[in-house]
């Protein structure tokens, strides 16, 4: 399959977290062009914090796009410098309070490909200690916990709907070497 040729760039919007760009680009296989817009956006992670007794530590927090709260694993954009392991200790501390001794990347996956560069990093937290939650100015989270075997029928009943945490869900349950049981 061939790739696309960007023939012309330009940024239509520079924002605090994002830069959407318009794309005239031509398809290498038929030649034809045609315009994309690319949405900008630095890596992020996600963290599935489960603690020795088998919960998992969730995060519930209103999403404007979605016009909803919503329950969720933490994450976070990766910032300037960080390391996405550096990045899922930091989120996982501020967001819950807890640090893990362990981060075991499950691998990574990319948000949304049709329109939008971020990629997502994902990892499981072990070990967990309390630490102290550093929310954001601009947060407003609580922190749940639940059964690791009941997340699956959150998302089935709708309660856990955001992709993020669907995925590192997914990651979990089929990861080699540190599945929890």
């Amino acid at each position: 399959m061939a790739g696309e040729e960007v023939l012309e760039r330009r940024r239509i919007y520079q924002g605090r977290v994002v830069s959407v760009w318009e794309h005239r680009v031509r398809l290498q296989g038929k030649g034809t062009e045609t315009l994309r817009e690319v949405v900008e956006h630095a890596p992020s992670v996600t963290v599935v914090p489960l603690d020795a007794q088998g919960n998992v530590i969730l995060v519930r927090q209103f999403r404007l796009p979605a016009r909803q709260v919503l329950l969720e694993f933490p994450a976070g954009t990766v910032e300037e410098g960080e390391t996405p392991e550096q990045a899922a200790a930091r989120e996982l501390e501020e967001e819950t309070g807890y640090r893990a001794r362990r981060l075991v990347r499950l691998g990574g996956f990319w948000i949304s490909p049709g329109y939008c560069t971020e990629y997502m990093h994902a990892y499981l937290a072990l070990d967990l200690e309390p630490g102290a939650v550093h929310q954001e100015a601009d947060e407003d989270i609580t922190v749940e916990r639940v059964p690791l075997h009941r997340v699956p029928d959150l998302v089935r009943t709708g309660q856990v709907q955001d992709a993020k945490s669907i995925a590192a869900l997914l990651m979990v349950y089929t990861s080699s070497g540190d599945r929890p049981s």
